[in-house]
């Protein structure tokens, strides 16, 4: 059996006000994680995800280019267990 994982991430770069949040949660659903995309107040985007270590690994991928008309510098990652804190992927406001 596979472990489900948690990743917390922090993303750095021209990343708010670009559609970055949506873009999370949409590539996070279809990987069929559960969790959260919230701005933080110092411009850089918060991201906490639930599921099996591959398909976050797909998803820290994602973040690590964005949407479009985002210019990711860095992410920053923390990974921990489990919480199945989560039932959906949604933008944390």
């Amino acid at each position: 059996m596979i472990e489900p994982v948690a990743l917390h991430a922090i993303v750095h770069g021209r990343v708010q006000g670009v559609y970055f949040r949506t873009f999370v949660v949409r590539r996070g659903a279809e990987l069929g994680l559960t969790g959260y995309a919230r701005n933080l107040p110092d411009g850089t985007v918060e991201v906490r995800a639930e599921g099996e270590t591959g398909q976050l690994q797909k998803l820290l991928d994602h973040l690590k280019t964005g949407p479009p008309a985002a210019r990711v510098e860095k992410v920053d990652t923390a990974w921990s267990a489990n919480t199945e804190g989560y039932t959906t992927f949604r933008i944390r406001y």
